[in-house]
């Protein structure tokens, strides 16, 4: 019994792979088009004007307070009846790159309100604009702030993109659904899958202690 299980899963090794290799993508577009709709719209929430500083708000509620799932279902069933018809990996892309950025957002945020306002008055005594104060003095630090968030968002999406399975995209989840449809294996194939999810997120674990102990030891030596 043990041995068949173990067969079975290393004849769909290849295919599970495969379907992690979509995992990846999903995770690495929704995470980087994520990050810079959510720098805009912490800017926004900062430092625009009322009606934009709104907007920003109502969109980071509207994300962070409904289910990721149902924002996939607006858009790959929901668009189409308004004329947009959008394949299965675009429209899971946009919904995680939509998701994140409410998340991300606030988390930079608070990153750049938490920097000191000495650091803007400092600036400005030695003739830098706020916007040259903003990208020289303020974003660095506050990049040191929020990159354990970041890193936590980032794992998170990872595991979010089985979601991408309800949409028909041929992700590691939805992979280990099809073949086990067909071999009734259900324990074997999601075992298999869970550990690639597992193996992923170790390494995304191992990389974000390692940027952060050298992102402490830059700032250490400074």
């Amino acid at each position: 019994m043990i041995e068949a299980s173990l067969q079975l899963a290393l004849d769909s090794a290849p295919f599970l792979l495969k379907g992690a290799v979509y995992t990846v993508v999903l995770s690495l577009g929704g995470m980087f088009f994520g990050l810079l709709l959510g720098f805009l719209l912490a800017l926004a929430r900062l430092y625009g004007f009322t009606p934009l500083r709104w907007l920003a708000q109502v969109y980071v509620s509207f994300f962070r307070g409904t289910p990721l799932l149902v924002q996939l279902f607006m858009i790959y069933y929901g668009l189409p009846q308004l004329g947009i018809q959008l394949e299965p990996l675009p429209a899971a892309l946009i919904g995680f790159s939509l998701n994140m950025a409410a998340y991300t957002s606030e988390i930079l945020r608070a990153a750049i309100a938490s920097i000191d306002k000495g650091q803007w008055e400092a600036a400005a005594s030695i003739g830098m604009s706020r916007s040259q104060t903003l990208v020289r003095a303020i974003l660095p630090q506050a990049a040191r702030t929020a990159l354990p968030p970041l890193g936590n968002s980032f794992i998170s999406l990872v595991k979010d993109t089985a979601l991408a399975a309800t949409i028909q995209v041929p992700e590691l989840f939805r992979q280990a659904q099809l073949i086990t449809a067909r071999t009734f294996e259900i324990f074997t194939l999601y075992l298999a899958a869970a550990l690639i999810y597992w193996v992923l997120a170790t390494v995304l674990s191992h990389f974000q202690t390692r940027l952060e102990a050298r992102v402490n030891r830059h700032e250490q030596d400074n």
